[in-house]
């Protein structure tokens, strides 16, 4: 029995010692970094620069790939099923990482069981906006417009289990009104049928939107934040507008396959948080319209369940399943 005691203490230690040094080790390798949405988008843009930030800190390449399909599913599984080494990890949106499983039936996996928080990345308001001559000029005017009119104001958003979409949700059951959803296929065709008039108002991710207001091509009504975002502070809060508690916010956050090396996780967190707080870091956040979040793995693993207590009541009631 002490021969066996004394056996398994030496294999965990020398387990233990392999793990770290091959923690210390990491990156010998390219390591890829999966945005399961389009080139161009902020998650992508955001992943980009953090990539090259890591390649120049570490000295070995960090590598974007886009992972498209299912509303970031297709993302989200590839690094749910790979290698827990550190050398695949997802760049995502509140979708893959948390939401899509209370919307998903038959999902092949599991974020919560499935990933290993690193770090929250960013965080960006929804604009609530509507096409120039619509009635209603701020969102509590476009509230009583909708309770006299259920039902007829159309509600554009970039895609049925989107943020968009569940935020229109939850306008709709925080205020008690009936408005038409109206899914398309992503922001760029929303934003045209904005600007023509095809539909009266879209509620999306923010940065798109902040040049047509500014240019005075659309009407934002509301940002859907406890804050005004600093590049429309005269835009007010849905809360300013009287709906205290109202809160709805795109983020990006980045996380690894469960079981990853801590020692490699939290080399992972530092290097964000140190991106975060360098110049091309706040230059890349201030160009996306998103603000820099960072903090510990234990923020992001709190953060992610706060926003699973808030939006699953909203989703069930409004039955979205995909």
């Amino acid at each position: 029995m002490r021969r066996l005691s004394v056996g398994l203490f030496g294999l965990a230690v020398a387990l233990t010692t392999c793990h770290g040094v091959a923690a210390q080790e990491w990156p010998a390798r390219p390591v890829t970094l999966i945005v399961p949405f389009p080139a161009g988008a902020a998650v992508d843009t955001l992943a980009r620069a953090v990539a090259q930030s890591a390649s120049q800190s570490l000295g070995k390449q960090f590598i974007v790939e886009n992972r498209v399909g299912a509303g970031g599913n297709m993302g989200g599984a590839a690094v749910a099923k790979a290698n827990a080494d550190g050398y695949t990890l997802l760049f995502g949106t509140p979708a893959p990482i948390a939401l899509n499983k209370l919307m998903f039936k038959g999902l092949n996996y599991d974020s919560e069981q499935d990933f290993t928080p690193v770090v929250l990345v960013a965080k960006s308001p929804l604009i609530i906006a509507s096409k120039l001559d619509f009635p209603a000029k701020t969102f509590g005017e476009l509230i009583a417009y909708a309770k006299q009119n259920p039902g007829k104001v159309n509600v554009g958003h970039p895609g049925n289990g989107t943020l968009g979409n569940i935020t229109s949700e939850l306008t709709q059951q925080f205020a008690g009104v009936k408005m038409t959803n109206v899914p398309y296929r992503g922001s760029a065709p929303l934003t045209t049928d904005l600007l023509s008039g095809q539909v009266d108002v879209a509620m999306d991710f923010m940065p798109t939107y902040v040049p047509l207001a500014t240019a005075g091509k659309i009407r934002a009504l509301a940002v859907t934040t406890s804050k005004r975002a600093a590049e429309l502070p005269d835009v007010q809060t849905a809360q300013e507008a009287g709906f205290k508690g109202f809160e709805a916010s795109a983020w990006y956050a980045m996380v690894a396959p469960t079981g990853t090396p801590r020692d490699i996780v939290a080399k992972l967190n530092d290097l964000v948080n140190a991106f975060l707080k360098s110049d091309r870091g706040k230059t890349v956040l201030e160009q996306n319209a998103v603000e820099g979040i960072g903090g510990s793995p234990e923020d992001l693993k709190a953060f992610i369940a706060s926003e699973l207590a808030k939006w699953r009541p909203v989703i069930e009631a409004a039955k979205i399943e995909m």
